[in-house]
């Protein structure tokens, strides 16, 4: 068996199967990992060591009685510290919620329990999942486990850094404007934006109704499918929330490209932004996997990048101004400067604004439509670049344009982030794949094949 902090979930389930292994083994291991790398790391801001341990040995109990809750029964799972985990404080990482202890579980987190897996504890984030990274705020901003100098990406910063550093084999975060995908590129990992409406956000301190989802991390497309499992279904308590008939998402990965049509994006990273040469070349080779693999690959051309970008700032902005606008009022200074900054710009948005930006919205999402009626899937840009230092405010500032995630959050339709190689300076680089809407088994099954077809997921940071 592996170094027990580098087995997937799919791994441990197998494992605990076979009695080769057992749920407090495993969390021993991980929580002496934690110990070593988490004061370089900061993925986490609450570690609930105590009762983790106390989860993994029901579990085990459980579990050597005969009785299994499913397949994550018994793994341990982080969950972004913008989710409410009874229990515990969702913080949001502001000055602004530092007392606030959740009463109850977010919807997706009771899920996860009944599945039998085992909360650690809460992950880094940016101030609301907006204002970050950033060193004003109560905690410290999680770093990139491939070079502890550079960003993990965000907003799930923790998530994405914790599961690439080995603290855990999955996490939850969320994802407004590219917040799983954007750690998942920057830290060599892959994460999941589904379908708009497919996984409730019951319980989780809300940015952009129209664009909020929740999303599955993980080092591999099986974990991530198995997560998704866990996490999917109707919740009537969230209006956005969508009854689906989509389920086993992991049941079966296999698919035969031969004869699948994959529309390849060009625009978005050699016109609208220009991405770096290693990107550029990193793009090229998914396509020529995917192609070598029996697809067809074609260009296909959407709205242009700025113009995805432009809805999304007006939508989100504003969407998250009347969430915050009393507290900015009476108590702006408990606020990070970022924060500060990129919510009270909603304030400037009127009624017209936001109505031309939804009615472009829906114009958009047409035209995604349309390009699904001529191919099966999309490959586009993720990052344009590698992750950057994370002391290096102008390049930060410039990572939150140069991506083509915010597309998917306009439009709703399925989006993983894949690792598509390493970077000269030894940092991750990236590529996305976007199905049409609840065709989110589609998607993974895509990033299956490629991950099959490639090295780049069996490649571990230095730590």
């Amino acid at each position: 068996m592996t170094e027990l902090h580098w087995l997937t979930a799919s791994d441990i389930a197998a494992a605990y199967a076979a009695r080769k292994l057992s749920p407090v083994e495993l969390l021993e291991a991980l929580l002496a990992r934690i110990a070593k790398l988490d004061p370089t790391l900061h993925a986490f801001t609450q570690l609930d060591a105590d009762f983790a341990m106390d989860a993994a040995r029901l579990a085990e109990h459980e579990l050597f009685a005969g009785r299994s809750r499913g397949r994550l029964h018994g793994v341990p799972i982080g969950i972004k510290d913008i989710f409410d985990v009874a229990g515990l404080r969702t913080t949001c990482n502001s000055k602004l919620m530092l007392d606030h202890v959740a009463t109850h579980d977010a919807h997706v987190v009771a899920r996860l329990r009944a599945a039998g897996a085992i909360i650690l504890g809460k992950l880094g984030t940016h101030e609301f999942a907006i204002g970050g990274p950033s060193f004003d705020l109560p905690f410290p901003p999680p770093r990139n486990p491939w070079n502890p100098d550079h960003h993990p990406g965000g907003s799930s910063s923790g998530s994405g850094a914790g599961i690439a550093a080995g603290l855990f084999p999955i996490a939850l975060g969320s994802d407004s404007g590219g917040s799983v995908r954007h750690p998942a590129s920057a830290c060599g990992i892959m994460g999941l934006k589904p379908t708009y409406g497919l996984v409730s956000r019951t319980g989780v301190a809300p940015l952009s109704f129209t664009m909020d989802h929740v999303g599955p991390m993980a080092r591999s497309a099986a974990d991530v499918a198995l997560l998704l499992c866990a996490i999917a279904g109707h919740d009537s308590r969230d209006p956005g929330s969508v009854a689906s008939d989509q389920k086993g998402f992991g049941d079966d990965l296999s698919l035969d490209m031969r004869g699948m049509r994959v529309g390849f994006v060009r625009h978005f990273h050699e016109q609208d932004l220009t991405a770096d040469p290693e990107v550029h070349a990193a793009l090229e080779r998914v396509a020529e996997t995917f192609a070598a693999e029996g697809a067809t690959i074609s260009t296909v051309v959407l709205p242009p990048l700025n113009e995805f970008a432009g809805v999304c700032r007006v939508i989100l902005g504003a969407e998250v101004w009347p969430i915050h606008a009393e507290r900015l009022r009476s108590r702006a200074g408990d606020y990070g400067q970022l924060s500060r900054q990129r919510l009270m710009a909603g304030a400037f948005l009127s009624a017209d604004d936001y109505l031309r930006a939804q009615k472009r919205r829906s114009e958009m999402i047409a035209a995604v439509d349309e390009a699904f009626r001529r191919v099966d899937i999309l490959l586009t840009a993720s990052a344009l670049a590698p992750p950057c230092r994370i002391e290096d405010a102008d390049m930060l500032a410039a990572t939150h344009q140069l991506q083509a995630w915010t597309p998917f959050n306009v439009t709703g339709h399925p989006a993983v982030s894949v690792m598509a190689g390493v970077s000269r300076s030894g940092l991750p680089l990236s590529a996305q794949l976007v199905a049409p809407a609840f065709r989110d088994s589609l998607v993974l099954k895509s990033a299956a094949v490629y991950e099959r077809s490639i090295e780049w997921h069996s490649l571990r940071p230095p730590v």
